[in-house]
C-alpha cells in the first residue's frame, strides 16, 4: 500500500493559512481581555456594589466556571456538528454576554453574566483551534497554532491599557469595561464570515462533495480528495466524551489535563488580581498598580517571541520541560529571602511572566496534535474543562491566599503547582514536533475504531 499524499501537511504557507491564524485569534484575544479587565474593574465595582472578598472571588471565578462547562459540552458538539457553525455562534454569544454583563444590576446578575461569557470563551478554544490545526502545514503547525495563544497575552495587555484609561470615568466605569470585550467578539465575527468547513472533519462525516469543494476552493481546482491524508475515515461514528479515555488515548488525556491545570493556575490568578498582587507586594499608586500589571502582561507576550521560534526548532516537549523548571525556581526563591521586599518579589513575576509566555501557547498546540479529528475539538475542551477547575479554585481563593501567607508564600503556591507540571509533562509528553497529524494519530485510535479503510479515492 503507497502512503498517501498529503497536500494539507505539505502545502506552502499561504494567504488563506495567514488570515485562519489571524481570525481564530479573535477568540483567545478576547478570552485574554475580558479575565483580566475584570480585576481593574473589580477597583471601581467594588464600591459600587459593595463587594465582600468572598463577592469578588465569586466574580472573578464565574468565568472559568463557566469556560469548564464551554469546553467540555461545546467541545463535543463541535465534533458532532461541525467547526464552522460554532465558529460563528461563539462569537454571537461573547458579544451579548458582555453587553448584558455592562447592565448588570445585582451580584448575582454581574456573576452570572461572567459565567455565561466563561462558556462562549470556552467554546472557542476547541472551535477556533480545531479548525486551524486540520488547516495548517506541519512545518507551521505549532507556531501558528501558538501564535493564536500568545494573542491572549496580548489581549490581556490591552485590557490592562483600556483599564488605565478608563480608570477616571467615575463609578460606573466598570460598566464600560466588562461590556468593552463586545466590540472585538463583532470585529472577530465579521472577520470569521466566510470561512470554509475543515475538509478532515468533513470527510469523518462521509460529506465527500463538499469536502472536495473546500479542497479545490483553498488550494486549487487541479486537486482531489485524492492529495490529501486524514486520521479518520467516513465510517467514523460521532465522537463520545468517552472516546478520549480509550485505548492508549487515555495517556494522552491525562497528560493535557495535567499539564494544562498546572500551567493555568498560576496565570489566571495572576491575571485576574494583578493590581491586588501588586498591591500586597508594597506597591502603590496608579503607575505601580496600572502600569505594573500592564507591564507583567507585556512580559507575557514578549516570552513568546522565542517561545515560538523555538517550539520546531528544540519541540514541544523541551519548550514545556524548561519553561516549568523557570517558573518552579522563580517563584519559590522568594519564599526563602527574610523580610523580602517588593523588588525581588516582581522580578519573580516579571520572570514568571516570560516564561510561562514562552510555552502556555502549548495548551492549544498539544491536544489539537495529539487526538484525531472525529475527538479533536472533544479532547481540546475537555483539557480546557479540566484546567479551568483548578483555576477557578485558585482564582476565588487568590484574595484570600495573598492575605493569609502574604505575596511571597501565595507565589511559592504557584511554583509547587508548577513543579506538578513538569514532573507530569516529564513522565508523560510525546514529541510531536514536524509530524503530520496522520503519523500522530492513526495508531493510538481507540481500539473500536482503529482499522483504517482504504477504497479507492477514500481517505486512510
Amino acid at each position: 500500500m503507497s502512503e498517501p499524499s498529503n497536500l494539507i501537511d505539505d502545502a506552502p504557507l499561504s494567504r488563506f493559512h495567514k488570515k485562519l491564524t489571524v481570525f481564530s485569534s479573535g477568540g483567545p484575544f478576547i478570552d485574554g481581555y475580558s479575565l483580566s479587565i475584570i480585576g481593574i474593574a473589580l477597583i471601581t465595582m467594588t464600591p459600587a456594589l459593595k463587594l465582600t472578598t468572598g463577592e469578588i472571588g465569586m466574580i472573578g471565578a464565574a468565568s472559568l466556571v463557566g469556560i469548564f462547562f464551554g469546553g467540555a459540552i461545546f467541545g463535543w458538539l463541535t465534533d458532532k456538528i461541525g467547526r464552522h457553525k460554532m465558529y460563528i455562534a461563539d462569537l454571537i454569544a461573547l458579544a451579548a454576554f458582555s453587553l448584558l454583563n455592562g447592565i448588570a444590576a445585582e451580584i448575582w446578575q454581574v456573576v452570572l453574566c461572567r459565567f455565561l461569557l466563561g462558556m462562549a470563551i470556552g467554546a472557542d478554544y476547541p472551535i477556533a483551534t480545531s479548525l486551524l490545526a486540520e488547516f495548517l502545514p506541519k512545518k507551521y503547525r505549532g507556531r501558528l497554532l501558538g501564535a493564536t495563544f500568545v494573542v491572549w497575552a496580548v489581549g490581556a495587555a490591552a485590557a490592562f491599557g483600556v483599564g488605565y484609561l478608563l480608570r477616571n470615568f467615575g463609578p460606573d466605569a466598570w460598566r464600560i469595561m466588562v461590556a468593552s470585550p463586545a466590540i472585538f467578539a463583532v470585529i472577530t465575527l465579521l472577520c470569521r464570515l466566510g470561512t470554509p468547513e475543515s475538509p478532515r472533519w468533513l470527510l469523518s462525516r462521509g460529506r465527500r462533495d463538499e469536502a472536495r469543494a473546500v479542497i479545490k476552493q483553498v488550494y486549487g481546482h487541479q486537486y482531489d480528495l485524492s492529495d490529501i491524508s486524514s486520521d479518520s475515515d467516513a465510517n467514523t461514528k460521532p465522537a463520545r466524551l468517552t472516546d478520549i479515555f480509550k485505548g492508549e488515548l487515555w495517556k494522552r488525556t491525562l497528560f493535557v489535563s495535567i499539564f494544562w491545570t498546572a500551567q493555568v493556575i498560576p496565570l489566571f490568578a495572576v491575571y485576574t488580581f494583578a493590581p491586588d498582587l501588586l498591591s500586597s507586594f508594597g506597591l502603590t499608586g496608579d503607575a505601580n498598580l496600572y502600569g505594573g500589571s500592564l507591564l507583567i502582561s507585556m512580559l507575557f507576550v514578549i516570552g513568546g517571541i522565542p517561545g515560538l521560534w523555538l517550539v520546531e526548532r528544540i519541540g514541544r516537549r523541551k519548550l514545556l520541560l524548561w519553561s516549568f523548571g523557570v517558573i518552579v525556581v522563580a517563584l519559590a526563591i522568594p519564599a526563602f529571602i527574610h523580610n523580602v521586599q517588593a523588588a525581588p518579589l516582581f522580578i519573580a513575576l516579571a520572570i514568571f511572566a516570560l516564561a510561562s509566555g514562552a510555552s502556555s501557547f502549548l495548551e492549544v498546540v498539544y491536544p489539537n496534535e495529539l487526538f484525531p479529528t472525529e475527538i479533536r475539538a472533544t479532547a481540546v475542551g475537555f483539557g480546557t474543562a479540566i484546567s479551568r477547575v483548578g483555576s477557578a479554585a485558585s482564582t476565588y481563593l487568590m484574595p484570600a491566599a495573598i492575605i493569609s501567607f502574604g505575596a511571597a508564600g501565595s507565589l511559592l503556591i504557584g511554583a509547587v503547582i508548577s513543579l506538578v507540571g513538569l514532573v507530569a509533562t516529564f513522565i508523560l509528553a510525546p514529541e510531536t514536533a514536524n509530524k503530520t497529524l496522520h503519523e500522530l494519530t492513526t495508531k493510538i485510535k481507540p481500539a473500536k475504531q482503529a482499522a483504517i479503510k482504504v477504497t479507492e479515492g477514500s481517505l486512510p
